[in-house]
């Protein structure tokens, strides 16, 4: 009898098992493991991924002038409410993922998810819609209602985050050779299918929005999620499926996360016990009590112990636990560098509203959020780059079949990062420059400085994300144990989500005490604001986070070895 591969594996199937998509088995070798085969299985997977990234990016990408211009919210708050949402968006992949690994599997619980994306895009969607074309709505009910349906969009992708990159990356064997070099191969493309996707929807949905109307902005990405659902079906034959585990991982990680706490208060009481009896100068039970406390302090350095009923526990468990505590320190240390990544979609898109953004004489002006529309483009033009240019040459000196590991990967972004701060800080310096050097109580909008001075920092910002969000991708998909691999998607998300709500909390309290100080950063009116402060302010503290990553990555110890430091 055939398996079904969106159920949990049946017996006679070991864990991992690869079946076709009738649950039959084909092995980790067969005529259709190919790494040609394989890109022809992920190419449905990255255009169900582009599909969706642009109706998610023409949703979340011009918030800041809907809120400000449309609903009249302060800067500040608007800046908040984004960040806070986007937040949001990229937690609920956590529970996407235990969902997947536990339950549903990776191809089941796409399925469900864009299908769910779908209906509720439909309505969250249909509400945005009817938020900005019923104007007899008081301010505050359209504002709960734009609320409401917005995070449902936000919930509804939680399940679709996730699993649709692990599920990609699956359609490649690791063990082999070939295959293991294009799955590296399959990040950098991965990342270009998303630059495109979200170059698209920068130039044609906030186009529309600004100037035809933000119902029929926000009506499209309806369209786009359905086109989602389609082009990942279509793919369904080809894929490469692995069986679920009996027993659910994150079960089997949770009673091993409360060993390691039982064993180290073992450890406590032990050292405890033993210093109070040195302290004493007495023995506490004699010398057959300290040879059995000795028994027990050497049982909880062992990997494996014996249980009182005899039976012996894994050490496999003890491990994976052990592998994700050790991701801590990297997932930790790349938060102010998510909070950087923030700043585009809100304060810089604010930055472009007030600068001259005509093109030629034709009198055409960039919409605003169109400039995030440069990270696109600098990632689809700098991923080829990295990885027909970069990767054969530093391959040449590092003998790693993907040139940089990882960690040199992100590490190199986050240094980015320090200096698309400072060029944003001097840039805005200039700005503020050009607009208080003229004269009168009211300063004119646009201020006369052209828009494209913000170029290089939307490009400095696409790079860092080639470097950065691509290393990060590949490092929790790699490092996390196998049956895991959608919660290392979600857990590198939540990097994102976490920093993000970093912003929205920077922001507002920054505001509120520099309000008191006299002059607030985040003026409504951006001419007598200091975001280049705030700019500065990121760029300390990316150098100090620049710092803390490179220590904890030099320190880290791969699940599998990787020649050379980090």
């Amino acid at each position: 009898m055939e398996s079904d591969p969106l159920l949990r594996r049946p017996d006679h199937l070991a864990s991992g098992t690869v079946v076709d998509y009738r649950g039959c088995p084909i092995g980790r070798q067969s005529t259709t493991s190919s790494s040609t085969g394989k890109w022809n299985s992920a190419l449905f997977i990255i255009g169900v991924e582009m599909a969706e990234r642009s109706a998610y990016f023409g949703i979340s990408t011009n918030l800041i002038m809907f809120l400000t211009d449309h609903l009249g919210q302060p800067m500040a708050s608007a800046a908040a409410a984004v960040n806070t949402w986007y937040g949001v968006a990229m937690m609920t992949p956590l529970l996407g993922a235990y969902v997947a690994d536990s339950h549903l599997g990776r191809y089941r619980t796409i399925v469900a998810a864009s299908l769910l994306y779908l209906l509720v895009g439909w309505l969250g969607l249909g509400m945005l819609t009817m938020s900005v074309v019923l104007p007899n709505l008081s301010p505050r009910a359209q504002a709960a209602l734009f609320y409401f349906s917005l995070y449902l969009v936000a919930f509804a992708q939680g399940g679709h985050k996730p699993c649709v990159q692990a599920f990609g990356a699956d359609q490649f064997d690791e063990d082999d050779p070939q295959e293991g070099v294009a799955r590296s191969s399959f990040f950098n493309w991965w990342n270009f299918g998303m630059g495109a996707s979200t170059l698209g929807s920068l130039l044609a949905l906030t186009y529309v929005q600004d100037n035809l109307g933000w119902g029929l902005g926000f009506g499209i990405p309806c369209v786009l999620m359905a086109v989602a659902v389609v082009v990942f079906l279509m793919g369904t034959r080809t894929y490469r499926f692995y069986e679920l585990e009996r027993e659910s991982p994150f079960a089997r990680i949770g009673r091993a996360f409360a060993e390691l706490a039982k064993k180290n208060r073992g450890a406590d009481q032990s050292l405890a016990s033993s210093s109070s009896e040195e302290e004493s100068g007495f023995p506490l039970g004699g010398g057959a009590a300290k040879e059995k406390r000795s028994v027990q302090a050497s049982d909880i350095a062992k990997p494996e112990e014996e249980e009182e009923d005899g039976s012996s526990r894994s050490t496999e468990q003890l491990e994976e636990a052990k592998g994700v505590l050790r991701l801590f320190p990297i997932w930790a240390s790349c938060l102010i560098f998510a909070v950087v990544l923030a700043q585009p979609s809100t304060l810089f898109t604010k930055q472009g509203s007030t600068m001259d953004r005509r093109i030629g004489s034709s009198g055409f002006q960039v919409p605003p959020a169109s400039l995030q529309s440069l990270i696109g483009v600098t990632t689809v033009a700098f991923i080829p780059l990295y990885d027909r240019v970069l990767v054969p040459a530093t391959r040449k000196l590092s003998g790693r079949p993907s040139g940089l590991t990882p960690l040199q990967r992100v590490g190199t972004g986050i240094a980015l990062s320090v200096v698309l701060m400072a060029v944003a800080a001097l840039v805005e310096r200039k700005r503020l420059e050009a607009a208080r050097e003229l004269d009168g109580a009211t300063v004119p909008v646009p201020v006369p400085m052209s828009v494209w001075w913000l170029v290089p920092q939307y490009v400095l910002y696409g790079i860092a994300d080639v470097f950065s969000v691509v290393g990060l991708q590949e490092f929790f998909y790699d490092q996390v144990p196998d049956s895991l691999r959608s919660l290392g998607v979600a857990l590198c998300l939540s990097i994102f989500g976490i920093g993000s709500f970093a912003s929205s909390f920077l922001v507002p309290a920054i505001d509120g005490a520099t309000g008191r100080a006299g002059g607030s950063w985040f003026s409504d009116d951006l001419s007598r604001a200091h975001l280049d402060y705030f700019y500065w302010l990121l760029a300390g503290l990316s150098a100090v986070g620049l710092c803390v990553y490179l220590f904890f990555a030099q320190a880290h110890v791969y699940k599998k070895k990787v020649n050379g430091g980090l």
